[in-house]
């Protein structure tokens, strides 16, 4: 039973505080260790998900010193980047993403990227901000900072939150589309209901079930029969999920 609800919450690290609406069964708050700490009397009690748009309003910083309002974001697709100059793979990300960013920018693509610093002091996130040609939040505001990693439930860096227009959530597997994605042909990187394991989306088998089909690699007509045959489940399944607003 125990092990069901570490599978079921995708429990990575400990401690770890989920909260859960009991009347529904559905997570509220996946990050509850931020929440008691940023909220010790409850004030904001019962903690439930507010839209991006509010969580995140406020000044947001360009490396030039340059501020704009949160409100600039409004219309675009957003990728929240949480990452530190500490963190040797959040570096070799932003090197790609950089790159990438740029590519969708220059293809007519209404995108900006949202830094959500998680270094250990101010100089050191300006050193790393200065690499960086999108918008961040200032690292002096640690509450709205705080907020947005309760917002995804962020056990983990580096993690990019790929969000429509609408601030919806599109894919919390930035990391792996970008680096899959060189060309950024597939932005914005909507979900895959059948993926071709690689060593950057193997990640994913830790989050959750998975099925896994091995075929003749060797052979392209039996991966693309292979692909055809769990095509359909594999719809069928994520459809069931998205009717009842959960991850799959």
């Amino acid at each position: 039973f125990q092990l069901k609800l570490w599978n079921k919450y995708r429990v990575s690290n400990i401690p770890s505080l989920i909260f859960i609406d009991a009347s529904t069964g559905k997570v509220v708050c996946r990050n509850g260790l931020l929440v008691i700490r940023d909220d010790p009397e409850g004030l904001e009690f019962p903690w439930g998900p507010k839209p991006f748009s509010e969580v995140v309003a406020g000044p947001l910083l360009r490396n030039n010193g340059q501020t704009l309002d949160s409100s600039a974001l409004e219309g675009s697709h957003v990728g929240v980047y949480f990452s530190a100059h500490w963190c040797p793979p959040c570096r070799s990300l932003t090197r790609v993403l950089v790159e990438s960013y740029r590519k969708i920018k220059e293809a007519g693509q209404k995108f900006e990227i949202l830094f959500v610093s998680a270094d250990r002091s101010e100089d050191s996130f300006n050193q790393y901000f200065s690499e960086m040609p999108w918008v961040a939040v200032p690292y002096a505001d640690e509450a709205r900072r705080s907020r947005l990693n309760r917002l995804y439930g962020i056990q983990g860096i580096p993690t990019l939150i790929v969000l429509d227009s609408k601030g919806e959530v599109i894919t919390r597997q930035g990391r792996v589309e970008v680096l899959n994605d060189i060309e950024c042909r597939e932005f914005p990187w909507h979900p895959k209901p059948v993926l071709e394991l690689t060593d950057s989306n193997a990640v994913q088998l830790n989050e959750g079930p998975c099925l896994v089909l091995f075929v003749d690699s060797e052979d392209d007509g039996e991966s693309e029969a292979a692909k055809q045959l769990i095509q359909p489940i594999a719809e069928k399944i994520i459809a069931k999920y998205k009717a009842k607003d959960e991850e799959a």
